[in-house]
């Protein structure tokens, strides 16, 4: 997985941008965020709450520039055999 301090929306299947401990992973059809961001009362929590807003801008961007359906289907689930047994 990249770790870039930025990303573009919906291009790839690697990316994965870190604020504090939020983690917001790139897919092609969706963008998973997970983990907690503590936004504090200080300057430390101004720059994680600009830098979520700014993310957050360009998913919106991203998201209307699209023709988009109603709702996507969940993705595939795939079982594999365990390598290790």
């Amino acid at each position: 997985m990249s770790r870039k301090k930025s990303f573009t929306p919906y291009a790839n299947e690697a990316d994965v941008l870190e604020i504090g401990n939020l983690m917001l992973e790139n897919r092609l059809d969706r963008i998973t965020i997970s983990g907690d961001l503590d936004l504090t009362a200080d300057q430390a929590g101004l720059e994680a709450a600009r830098r979520l807003h700014a993310q957050l801008g360009e998913i919106v961007t991203a998201l209307e520039a699209r023709e988009l359906p109603e709702q996507l289907p969940p993705p595939a689930v795939k079982t594999v055999d365990n390598p290790f047994s």
